[in-house]
């Protein structure tokens, strides 16, 4: 039987176009999953504490801009490596997000990981910075920084500081204005800001280094008392509380910070559009006035200068570690 001379295909070349239309589909349809599939905020911590904070403020908004459902995701444990393997092993389709913090920079100084913080991931956005506020409990004979550490320098070791764990950042500020104070204060280490400002409020410790998120309530109830701000500037809630460079010590600066941080081979264009996601949403004037009452400072810069930071940040403290021979371990 002889084939039709009037059809043009014959019936494998018809398979074949058949084959790769499905294909061209299939693609098209796993984009569009993609890009329908709700975007992940993964916070290394519980509910309630500064990031997760900082990361619904910032949700709705974000969700609105890029026409996406987006949730926040808590993965706690492990000292943020949990979430941190989590991200960094995820697919780079900018659908999981890290909401990182000082520990990013900190945890490579601490102990080994099992991901690579500055080649595991790709920054979208430097978010936010925030001072700590050095809080003491109602017992505590000081209304002030300068006060304090008279009392301390009066009665060696006879005051305590509560942090959040070894290696925080609380207890490597604690120990720095420590050296530029010249006192000896006992480190006690708690595992979180919950228990830290419980042992404040029951007058275990006497003071700590904790974001004004955490602090403001019991600081409004008089329950705390805010000795000094770590940042350069004071906080705008709290305009009678000096920082710790006006108390005395000009080269003393610390700030937590925040960032956001996709898998390292997330396409650049995905990247770019989620950097301008979070830099709308970031200033956006109610999300603004929103993270500024609890002491953020909205940075909401480009990923460059996060990945930037975040090396800054290690350098830092890896070279005050080294000089000081701080032990991390405890």
């Amino acid at each position: 039987m002889q084939r039709d001379s009037r059809l043009p295909f014959s019936r494998a070349k018809l398979l074949k176009m058949a084959g790769t239309c499905l294909l061209s589909l299939s693609v098209l349809s796993a984009a569009s999953a993609a890009d329908q599939a709700p975007i992940k905020l993964v916070v290394p911590f519980p509910p309630g504490g500064s990031t997760d904070i900082a990361s619904r403020i910032i949700q709705p908004k974000l969700a609105e801009i890029l026409d996406r459902n987006v949730i926040v995701e808590n993965k706690p444990g492990a000292a943020t490596q949990i979430a941190s393997q989590y991200v960094a092993t995820s697919r780079p389709d900018g659908n999981t997000l890290l909401v990182s913090f000082d520990s990013h920079s900190i945890n490579p100084i601490i102990r080994p990981l099992p991901y690579d913080t500055f080649k595991d991931f790709r920054g979208i956005t430097f978010a936010l910075r925030f001072p700590l506020v050095i809080g003491a409990s109602k017992e505590t004979p000081a209304n002030n920084l300068k006060e304090f550490i008279a009392a301390a320098k009066k009665d060696p070791d006879k005051y305590t500081y509560a942090s959040t764990g070894a290696g925080s950042l609380n207890h490597l500020a604690a120990e720095d204005l420590k050296r530029q104070a010249g006192i000896n204060v006992l480190h006690v280490p708690f595992g979180g800001g919950g228990p830290v400002i419980q042992a404040l409020l029951g007058n275990v410790s006497n003071i700590t280094f904790l974001s004004y998120a955490a602090l403001s309530s019991h600081i409004a109830s008089g329950n705390i008392k805010a000795l000094a701000v770590t940042g350069t500037n004071r906080l705008p809630d709290l305009p009678d509380v000096p920082t710790v460079q006006e108390s005395g010590y000009p080269e003393f600066e610390a700030y937590s910070w925040i960032g956001i941080f996709a898998p390292a081979a997330t396409p650049t264009d995905i990247a770019d559009r989620l950097t301008s996601a979070f830099q709308e949403a970031l200033n956006d004037s109610d999300v603004k006035n929103r993270l500024t009452k609890l002491g953020f400072e909205v940075m909401a810069t480009d990923g460059p200068a996060v990945d930037k930071y975040a090396v800054e940040q290690y350098q830092r403290w890896d070279k005050f570690v080294k000089e000081t021979g701080l032990s991390l371990s405890k």
